[in-house]
């Protein structure tokens, strides 16, 4: 059985429990920091600038970081996607501390056959 996006949004919140920060570049990528470093890294990147958003964990508790993001996806170019992103042990690859929410297009490209 596929999920729906009513379980990933779920998903979503779930995480925002633990999460430090989030992070929107104003189009379709939409980040949750859930680490302190993982904030000052999305902020060296330039989030939080014109045109971006970064929020932490101070100043929004997680049912507004949740319904910021939900906003956001709303209003949010094709091929949108929620990443969670931590940081990783010294020598891992960076890759390992991504995690997929809500995955790059999802339901962007449902439809019914029309006869």
């Amino acid at each position: 059985m596929s999920k729906t996006i009513q379980d990933l949004w779920y998903e979503v919140s779930e995480v925002l429990e633990e999460a430090k920060g989030i992070a929107f570049d104003g189009c379709h990528k939409i980040y949750v920091a859930l680490d302190n470093e993982q904030v000052h890294q999305m902020a060296s990147y330039g989030y939080g600038d014109e045109g971006s958003h970064l929020i932490t964990s101070m100043t929004l508790t997680p049912s507004e970081m949740l319904s910021t993001i939900e906003d956001w996806y709303a209003q949010s170019c094709g091929l949108r996607f929620v990443e969670g992103v931590r940081t990783v042990a010294e020598g891992q690859d960076p890759n390992e501390g991504f995690t997929s929410l809500i995955p790059q297009g999802f339901g962007d490209f449902d439809y019914e056959d029309e006869d």
